[in-house]
């Protein structure tokens, strides 16, 4: 049972801020405050029974009547909601994707699952499904906020297979639903592999070492480092070892083992896939045979060049929002007699 908001604070200002495509190079009225101009950011909390998740929104301040579509982005493994999509990188850019969103009009919402970032810690080691149960948790909110049933999700990474399985078992709250840096069955994947070499490892703890050093790993372990900024892995670091230097392992052990956790076939919502061309969590061949057994013909699947596994952090994120965007304003398909 979801009780919820169970408590709420004021956000502190300037606290960070059936198509393949190749793309060429609260509680109600809970406080918020001003973080970037005309941007305003709320925190919510909510209860997935005893555990208490933590929840961030960003928005254009709405005029009377205006209504904004909701779009709710799910982080990975390895960092938490606010450093993944409000990312601050002093002098080099914007790389935040909820100030992005927020600025084309969308209702954008996060969370930290458990375990992460400022949500409960618990002996969970927080797997797929659990981060799954954390989204109908806080769809509660975003529903009871805005007044909508349905949102957009956006997954990256196991952020991608917790929002595919959550579209999967609650079909009637995704409106679309966008899969990036995903992995299917993982067949092919330096990665994945290295994963499961150390699986034995991953069961005997249920958090992992996840310190400045990993985190930059983040960026190099695909053997393209050029495709980012490495400012950015520091501002990670600064904003993530705050919380600590260890996570869970739950995500990497069923990534490692217990592949796949999505059937395409039970994914209603149309459906964008994005990946990078250099990303090591998976293949064209393995994300293909996904994208080619989705229930709805309504899909696109796109590459972007010159970019690893994390596409919301490379120099190419730009190539990122565009397809996002695109996608998620696209207008409604018109059923066949």
């Amino acid at each position: 049972m979801t009780d919820y908001p169970i408590a709420r604070r004021t956000v502190i200002a300037g606290a960070g801020a059936g198509l393949v495509i190749q793309l060429a190079p609260g509680e109600a009225g809970a406080q918020t405050a001003q973080v970037k101009p005309e941007i305003v950011a709320s925190e919510y909390w909510t209860n997935k029974g005893d555990v208490k998740l933590y929840l961030y929104r960003k928005r254009m301040a709405a005029k009377p009547g205006e209504k904004q579509p909701v779009v709710f982005l799910v982080h990975g493994s390895s960092i938490s909601s606010r450093p993944s999509f409000d990312l601050t990188v002093p002098g080099k850019g914007e790389y935040s994707m909820m100030d992005a969103f927020a600025g084309y009009g969308f209702d954008v919402w996060t969370m930290d699952h458990e375990n992460y970032g400022r949500s409960s810690r618990t002996a969970s080691n927080s797997d797929i499904a659990n981060g799954a149960a954390d989204l109908k948790a806080a769809s509660e909110v975003v529903a009871k906020e805005t007044g909508e049933r349905k949102m957009s999700v956006v997954g990256e990474s196991s952020g991608a297979i917790r929002a595919g399985l959550y579209a999967q078992q609650s079909p009637e709250r995704v409106d679309r639903l966008v899969l990036c840096a995903f992995t299917y069955k993982g067949t092919g994947s330096a990665e994945i592999g290295r994963r499961a070499a150390v699986a034995d490892k991953l069961r005997a703890s249920n958090t992992r070492l996840r310190d400045g050093n990993m985190i930059r790993s983040i960026f190099s372990r695909d053997g393209l480092p050029s495709a980012y900024n490495q400012a950015v892995a520091e501002a990670i670091a600064s904003e993530e070892l705050k919380f600590g230097d260890r996570v869970p392992t739950g995500t990497y052990l069923d990534m490692a083992v217990n592949l796949p956790l999505v059937d395409p076939k039970k994914v209603q919502a149309p459906v964008l896939m994005v990946r990078g061309d250099h990303d090591g969590n998976s293949t064209n061949e393995d994300l293909l045979d996904f994208y080619t057994n989705l229930a709805n013909g309504d899909r696109q699947f796109v590459i972007l060049p010159y970019t690893a596994h994390s596409l919301g952090f490379a120099n190419n994120r730009h190539l990122l929002w565009y397809a996002v965007r695109n996608f998620l304003q696209a207008p409604a398909a018109i059923p066949a007699a």
